[in-house]
């Protein structure tokens, strides 16, 4: 059995004596699609940052090809091949879109010349040639979302983790991410990505990863999760009142 790409081994972070994220544990092969679902609060993000190195595990492991990447910065761990996108939009706003893709993209590329060929190429992918030396300020939402996936692309990352990056878009808009995403799976990369809107869940996520109040309570297909009693209770009750 090939060994898991991303391995997350009984993670748990408290703060004081809130435990956000309890025992988790999740293992992702190369080129899976996850969607990391559940009700508001229910640790999801906090489990991003966990992985993604900006907070440290109480305990529990964090494992990279096998290497464990439990100690490792967030700097490290872009290195290695990790990229993602905020909920909160962390564009700088008053550079261009180019120059926000262009500071991921001097990681791999030392020189001005391949690192300018990388954030163009990555502005590509998610469709914001065009738009390239608007100032990020004067971008729609939706350019907004696709600029923090451009961002991390221009990282040549192996891993995406996308937080909500469908927030607050129309229905157009959703489904040009979705769609975006969906070519980023065929190119072969593997994504880890936190949404709410069930109907999206069911368009892309070979897997998905229910949390509720920090633990995980269900995993496996859309389907079968999606249907599940307890995640009825948990996440779809809720959502409906």
């Amino acid at each position: 059995m090939a060994e898991p790409l991303l391995k997350i081994d009984g993670v748990t972070k408290r703060f004081g004596g809130l435990t956000a994220v309890n025992n988790v544990s999740l293992e992702m092969a190369k080129g899976d699609l996850v969607s990391l679902i559940g009700p508001n609060g229910a640790g999801k993000t906090t489990l991003f940052n966990l992985v993604t190195g900006q907070l440290k595990v109480s305990s529990g492991a964090v494992l990279f090809k096998g290497e464990d990447i439990t100690a490792a910065s967030p700097q490290k761990r872009a290195v290695l091949g990790f990229g993602r996108t905020f909920q909160i939009s962390k564009t700088l706003t008053s550079l261009t879109t180019l120059e926000n893709a262009l500071i991921g993209a001097f990681l791999h590329n030392r020189s001005a010349q391949a690192a300018a060929r990388r954030a163009s190429e990555a502005l590509e992918m998610v469709g914001l040639s065009a738009r390239a030396s608007v100032r990020a300020g004067l971008l729609t939402l939706s350019e907004r979302r696709r600029l923090e996936i451009a961002r991390a692309l221009a990282l040549d990352p192996t891993i995406i983790l996308l937080d909500e990056v469908m927030a607050g878009l129309n229905q157009t808009e959703v489904d040009e991410v979705i769609t975006l995403v969906q070519w980023l799976h065929r190119e072969g990369f593997t994504i880890l990505v936190i949404e709410h809107n069930l109907k999206v869940v069911r368009a892309f996520a070979n897997q998905v990863v229910v949390l509720n109040f920090g633990t995980k309570i269900a995993q496996g297909s859309p389907e079968d999760v999606l249907s599940d009693r307890q995640v009825i209770e948990a996440y779809i009750g809720k959502a409906r009142r």
